[in-house]
């Protein structure tokens, strides 16, 4: 895949996101009205960034959403990156996302959850080596 079909993709899949916000929300888009939106993606942001813990704070005005990387054998998990949103848009991402894990778990099934456990990740055992 070239950089240019991957940002095609990526747009691609931006649009179903807001795609999905609007549907959500009972806006249909027609794809006469479909909104001309210039996307630049950097080969660098196209990559994406593999994030396997997430910790949100609140104000009256916004949310940050950090996005980290734990791994095995190391002492902290990293904040590989920052996202800052309104209340209002972090509320048609969450309708985006329940309206796309709907759409995934009738594709493959439902994604189960371990409950019970008191440990994010199973990384309390014996570190690797090489």
């Amino acid at each position: 895949m070239t950089f240019a079909e991957g940002a095609r993709l990526y747009v691609g899949r931006l649009f179903c996101i807001f795609n999905a916000v609007f549907e959500t929300i009972g806006v249909a888009m027609q794809d006469d009205k479909i909104p001309n939106i210039d996307v630049e993606i950097s080969e660098e942001i196209a990559q994406g960034i593999y994030s396997n813990l997430a910790m949100i704070a609140h104000s009256p005005s916004e949310f940050v959403l950090d996005f980290l990387q734990m791994l095995p054998g190391m002492p902290k998990a990293k904040v590989k990156t920052r996202v800052i949103m309104t209340p209002e848009h972090v509320k048609r991402f969450l309708l985006a996302l329940e309206n796309n894990i709907r759409k995934y778990e009738a594709n493959f099934g439902e994604i189960k959850l371990e409950t019970g456990k008191n440990q994010p990740f199973p990384y309390n055992g014996p570190i690797g080596e090489a």
